[in-house]
Formats: structure tokens, sequence, C-alpha cells
């Protein structure tokens, strides 16, 4: 019997463990939009997000494709032509702009972010050019942006919108069909 609430403490202690660093929010992370969250652009979202000083925060979705790719977006960019995959929805501010995320050790220059270890979101149109020149491999590109003000994504993890994991970079060149029900059925499993 000691034994088992020993053993139960022990869970608690790590469950407490993983809600005291998910509200660390100086360090880049991944959120997953809780069940609850019905909102249209952010439900069933996953995103990766770093911060940019003074307690503000800038994202990306990384599991909503749209149905245009970046042919359509850019019909006289030949190079653009040969880019299959779907221009991805990154977020509501500026959907006008294409972003590339990019899955690489070292920045890929121009006006890049490190939004975490291994991954960059770059801003500028003339490096996204040069990536999709090269051919955008373990590049995403979507279509927009997320950004919070000072205290803003604090409040919407202590109203329980969103489940914190720890930075993955892999995220966001996974396939995104089934990836916010797999993270979600992970977070129940590590809260159980």
């Amino acid at each position: 019997m000691r034994y088992a609430s020993l053993t139960a403490l022990f869970v608690l202690l790590l469950a407490w463990a993983a809600l005291s660093r998910s509200t660390e929010l100086s360090q880049p992370l991944v959120l997953v939009a809780t069940p609850e969250l019905r909102d249209p652009v952010y439900g069933a979202s996953v995103l990766v997000v770093t911060p940019i000083g003074n307690d503000q925060h800038l994202g990306f979705i990384v599991n909503r494709p749209t149905a245009v790719t970046l042919g359509k977006v850019f019909p006289e960019h030949a190079p653009s032509q040969k880019i299959v995959d779907p221009v991805y929805l990154g977020g509501p501010v500026d959907v006008q702009a294409i972003f590339a995320l990019v899955q690489r050790p070292q920045s890929p220059g121009g006006s890049s972010v490190q939004i975490m270890p291994g991954l960059f979101a770059t801003l500028d149109a003339a490096t996204v050019d040069r990536i999709i020149e090269s051919g955008g491999s373990r590049a995403r590109f979507v279509a927009g942006l997320v950004l919070w003000r000072p205290g803003e994504l604090d409040a919407e993890i202590r109203q329980g919108a969103w489940l914190v994991r720890e930075p993955d970079a892999s995220l966001v060149t996974r396939n995104p069909d089934g990836l916010w029900e797999e993270l979600v059925r992970l977070a129940g499993r590590i809260r159980a």
C-alpha cells in the first residue's frame, strides 16, 4: 500500500512539474488547441511559438493546409510552379504575406527569426523567393502569422485554450492529417 501512495505522489509531482513548465513563456513552445477551444481559426490547431520580447509572442499555425499552391499565388514565377505542396494558413495577421518556415540548423538569412532550435521563420520576400527557387526542401510556406500582445498568451493558457508542449521543429514538416488529434491524445495520457 505504501508503494502505491508513493507512486501516486510521484505521478502528481511529475504532473505538477509538467504544468509549471508549461507556463514558462520565455522559451519557444508548441501550442495545441484544447478540444474546448471552439474557434474557426484556432480550433483544432497546432502552433509553433517564440517569445519576441516584452511578454509578446510570434507564432504560426502548422496544420491548416489551404487549397492554394504557390503556383496559384505566384503564377508568373516558374520556381513556384514546381512546389506542389499547398500554402498553409499560418495565422490571421498579414494573411496576404507568404512566409517560409524552414527546418534547418542555421538561419536561411535575410529577415529570419529562430522560432525554436532547428526552425526558422523567413519574413522577407527576397529570402522566401530564394527558398522557393532552391526547391523548398524542408520548408512549409504559410500565409499569415499569429501575434500575441503583452500578457495575452499567458491569459489564454490560464483560461484553458492551449495545451503547452516542448518545442519540436519536426512538427512543421509533418503531415497535418491527424496531427492535432495525436497531440491531444498524448496530452491526455500525460495528464492521466
